[in-house]
């Protein structure tokens, strides 16, 4: 598969709920996700193409504050060619975090472990991320030469960038571009924020999840616009969480609409060259000369 038609899903989430449980679906609203998902059912979903290109590789990124349940991902993306990278969870706060690291990056799957990811939108401290113990799992983070997934919600940006402050060689993605408050249309703190976290050259964003944070049945393309106007990001779906706003094809096609005008080198960035750079995507694996489907 040439690098030039390749479409790379930076962020989407695969769980089984026979084997690990989810409490966080039991949350109201989110009926349609109480089934399991795998990545089969993502490339089911995903069928249509943007620009001209077809899902070629996936992030899969975790969803629980679980050990185990990145170990279930790193034997995903050492099964499954469609996964590239793995982003996972592990207690920053432990003492034995860089041990943790290297066990995980030991197991089978394990060189596809890319970034770490901590659910902080959860956490009620608005220091959470400069408590000197997750500082110390971050710079472990930093040392093994892996990045980390930042969760957010658009108040906690100041945590965010104090963080892009006091680790500058620390690879940091934004997650869902900090969840603009699109439903309520009130973006003017979240674009202040979200430029003065961008000014740091280490950061990249994610423009996954967009249209959770929108009105789930009302969004339009024109709701996407006011922020997408604002990022330069990688592309991702944030599936299957995005069904509960349209899914992933409508995402698509929504981003193909926002490409409009865009140059080829700028589209390119958007649909795998960031998130290819980011995670250190390998090539699509091939038999042949065939590219996997």
């Amino acid at each position: 598969m040439s690098d030039a038609l390749a479409l790379v899903d930076a962020h989407h989430h695969v769980w089984n709920l026979d084997l690990r449980p989810q409490p966080w679906l039991d949350e109201p609203g989110h009926e349609p996700l109480r089934r399991s998902f795998s990545s089969r059912a993502l490339r089911s979903a995903a069928t249509r193409p943007i620009a001209g290109r077809r899902l070629t590789r996936t992030v899969v990124v975790q969803c629980i504050t679980s050990v185990p349940e990145t170990h279930d991902l790193l034997a995903l993306a050492d099964s499954d060619p469609l996964v590239g990278a793995v982003v996972g969870w592990a207690d920053l706060t432990s003492p034995a975090i860089g041990d943790v690291l290297d066990e995980l990056r030991a197991r089978p799957g394990g060189e596809y472990l890319r970034a770490l990811r901590h659910i902080v939108q959860d956490e009620s401290d608005p220091e959470w991320l400069q408590q000197p113990a997750v500082e110390r799992g971050l710079r472990a983070v930093q040392d093994s030469g892996l990045g980390y997934d930042v969760l957010i919600r658009s108040h906690q940006f100041p945590q965010a960038i104090r963080l892009a402050e006091r680790l500058p060689e620390l690879p940091v993605v934004l997650d869902h571009a900090g969840k603009p408050p699109l439903a309520r249309r009130e973006l003017t703190d979240w674009s202040k924020q979200l430029r003065r976290l961008a000014r740091h050259p280490q950061v990249h964003c994610k423009v996954a999840g967009l249209v959770t944070e929108a009105d789930h049945e009302k969004w339009t393309v024109d709701d996407i616009r006011r922020v997408w106007d604002v990022l330069l990001s990688a592309f991702g779906s944030d599936w299957p969480v995005c069904v509960l706003a349209g899914g992933w094809n409508r995402w698509a096609a929504t981003v193909e609409e926002l490409l409009d005008g865009c140059s080829a080198t700028e589209i390119h960035a958007v649909l795998a060259g960031t998130a290819t750079a980011f995670y250190r995507l390998t090539p699509v694996p091939t038999k042949e000369g065939t590219p996997c489907s």
